[in-house]
């Protein structure tokens, strides 16, 4: 596992609320642990981990995520499915 990988999970959970996620990055880091991704024409991903699912409000400009909301639900969504810092750094 790479630490960028590492990196962006602890960027989610960063405290306060990381206003500047990179999407693609944060795509490719989800993709890494086993997360499939679909993005429809609405501009929203659709993210499905295990039996977990989680649609997000992508960016309409740029390529950061800087939604406080969208961010907090990603961070909640990430904890139900287990995928937190302390978790990444041990595997």
């Amino acid at each position: 596992m790479s630490h960028k990988h590492v990196a962006i999970i602890e960027k989610v959970f960063a405290h306060p609320i990381a206003t500047n996620v990179d999407w693609t990055k944060l795509k490719h880091t989800l993709e890494h642990f086993g997360a499939q991704i679909s993005v429809g024409n609405n501009n929203r991903a659709h993210i499905r981990i295990y039996e977990h699912e989680l649609t997000l409000g992508l960016p309409h400009h740029g390529h950061e995520l800087a939604d406080k909301p969208e961010i907090t639900k990603l961070r909640h969504f990430l904890e139900e499915v287990g995928l937190t810092p302390e978790k990444v750094k041990a595997e």
